[in-house]
Order: structure tokens, then sequence, then C-alpha cells
């Protein structure tokens, strides 16, 4: 695997990139491993209705870019303060690596470091229990696609502005506050580093566990990955989306993410199904969310329409039993009607 330093801040321009690069990987030769920050950003997950969880009217009057990444989970705030790193690379798709398999040289980057860091939760990084590295994954047959953040010197207080945050999620896990369990790697360094070199230590430790080499971006996929940022991640579509029409809404979270399912529902049959939330998966949820339509709107149907559908494989973490009850009956969740 080959490191790759991206110079450039701008958000739709590095998703792009690492689109390109993903779809560029070939068995058979080396992958990458990216390193990159963004300028003062909120990137949303894959899955998240936009409008929903970001305060419009602060990120409008910040200046914040607001983009839409490829993978699950919730939404984050990325300043220069902050460096990610991706992995990009060719696996067994039978046996894709875990997220530790990809976490355990980063924490080694920072073992190097002085710190003492362990993995945590389904996708985190921690050090004394508060995190500092939050991860994604996208799979598409043998290409997979690993990234994460590590908070060095981040201003952890634009997120809370930023975002409308979710009350059940906090309360579900008995969270009073957020910025108590995150922290910034440099509280951990020596007090005598300057940011600057935070960042470097950091960025070179990161790039000798994680990679055997460096390399330099080939021009073409250069221009590719700019072509892209605009079709895509500079779209108004990709990033915000429509929000569709919906005649009921349940919600459920789980131990592996929460969960929205929006029906459309006419004459009693379903129409339009929109599966929402912070959940990973390694498929496409549009596939999942085609099993709803033209059936009837009752528990009895749906059972059995989804009687021989693998609803859980969509799902990281997921269970088949507690999955279908929410989807098929969800008689205890929170719901409303529109």
């Amino acid at each position: 695997m080959l490191a790759l330093r991206i110079d450039s801040l701008d958000p739709c321009f590095n998703l792009a990139l690492e689109e390109t690069l993903f779809n560029a990987l070939e068995p058979g030769r080396p992958g990458w491993f990216l390193i990159w920050r963004n300028g003062p950003s909120i990137i949303v997950g894959r899955h998240q209705n936009t409008l929903e969880e970001i305060n419009e009217d602060f990120v409008r009057a910040a200046g914040l870019s607001v983009v839409r990444r490829p993978t699950g989970g919730g939404a984050v705030y990325h300043d220069e303060g902050n460096i990610n790193f991706s992995f990009l690379t060719v696996v067994d798709k039978n046996r894709p690596p875990s997220f530790a398999d990809f976490l355990s040289p980063i924490v080694g980057a920072l073992a190097d470091l002085g710190v003492t860091a362990r993995f945590s939760s389904r996708n985190d990084i921690t050090v004394e229990g508060r995190k500092i590295s939050g991860s994604a994954q996208r799979r598409s047959g043998s290409r997979m696609l690993h990234h994460g953040t590590m908070m060095v010197d981040l201003d952890a207080g634009i997120l809370g502005k930023a975002l409308t945050g979710n009350p059940d999620k906090y309360r579900s896990k008995g969270v009073a506050s957020h910025k108590s369990r995150v922290a910034n790697l440099r509280e951990f360094l020596p007090p005598d580093w300057s940011r600057d070199t935070c960042m470097t230590r950091v960025i070179d430790a990161m790039a000798r566990r994680c990679a055997t080499g460096e390399t330099a971006l080939p021009p073409r996929l250069k221009a590719e990955a700019e072509a892209l940022a605009d079709a895509k991640y500079r779209s108004w579509d990709w990033n915000y989306g429509k929000s569709p029409e919906f005649t009921e809404r349940r919600r459920r979270r789980f131990p592996w993410g929460a969960l929205e399912c929006r029906f459309n529902v006419k004459n009693g049959v379903i129409t339009r199904c929109s599966l929402y939330g912070d959940f990973f998966t390694l498929g496409d949820i549009a596939d999942l969310e085609k099993q709803f339509e033209g059936v009837p709107r009752t528990p009895e149907a749906l059972t059995s329409a989804l009687a021989h559908v693998p609803v859980e494989q969509w799902f990281v973490g997921g269970e088949r039993g507690p999955l279908l009850d929410f989807l098929c009956r969800g008689d205890d969740d929170e719901r409303d009607s529109a």
C-alpha cells in the first residue's frame, strides 16, 4: 500500500478523489493510504437526511461546507485541525477485513508517539476513555474503502452548534454531554509541540505504519476527480437530495445505530420506502428499500415479503429478529404520520 498526501482542503474534491481512486483499484496492484484534511465543513453520513441533521442558519452564517460522504455513520465536523485517513485496497470479498484490522496500524502509530489508545464501540479509537477518532467503511465487490478521522486540534465546539442533534440518541446511551466524550489528540502529546509539529508528527507516524512507500497523484486521476467533484460532490442533489413525502414514519435505536423507516402508503399498499440513519452498511440500501414496494401495509404481508430476504446483511452488526420486528411491526417505536 502506497501513501498519498493530499494538499487540497476542499472536501468536495477530496471525497471525489477518494472515490476515483476507489474505482481505480485493481487486483494485484498496490492500494492507497490517503492522508488529507478539509477546511471547515460538515460531512454527512450516506444514509442521513441532511436537512434534519444540520442547523441550517448556523451552517450558513459560519460559511461551512456541507458534503455527503459515501459511507454510513453520523455527521461530523472537519477543519484543518483534523486529519483524515483512507485505506483503499482489494480484499477477499468473502472475508473482508474488520474495523480493527484497519485501525490496528493507526493505534500503533499513536503508540509510536507515546499515546496509549484502544478500540472502543463499533468504530472508535479512544484515549483515556475519550474519543479521538471515528471510522466508516464501504465495499463494492472486492474493492474496499475504510476511512476515518483523527482529531488532533479540532474546534470541537462548532459541532454542537452546527448539528441539530438527536436527543433520543443521547438519552438511549445515557450520555449527558457530547463534549465530555471527545478529545483532541494534542491533549496527550508533549505540551511543547506546536500545532504544526503535532500535525506533522501524526501524519508521518501514520504513513510509516500504514504504507510501504509514498507516491504522487497521477494527473489523469486528478482530472477525473475534479470532474466527479463538480458532477456529484458539489451538487445539491447528492448533498441534500429531496426528502420524499411519507405517510408513516417510525424510528428505533439499535446497538449498532439508529434506523428510521418511512413508508408512503396508498390504498393500503406501500408505494415507497426510505431508510435513514447513522448505521453502517456494506451493500446498497436502495436494494432493500425496493423489497417493500407493492407490499400491503400489514405486519403479516410485510413478514411474508421479507421471509427470504436477508435483511440483516444490509446492516453491520444487525440481527434478523429485531430488524424484522421493527420493519414489519414496530409497535413499540417512536412513530408519526404525515
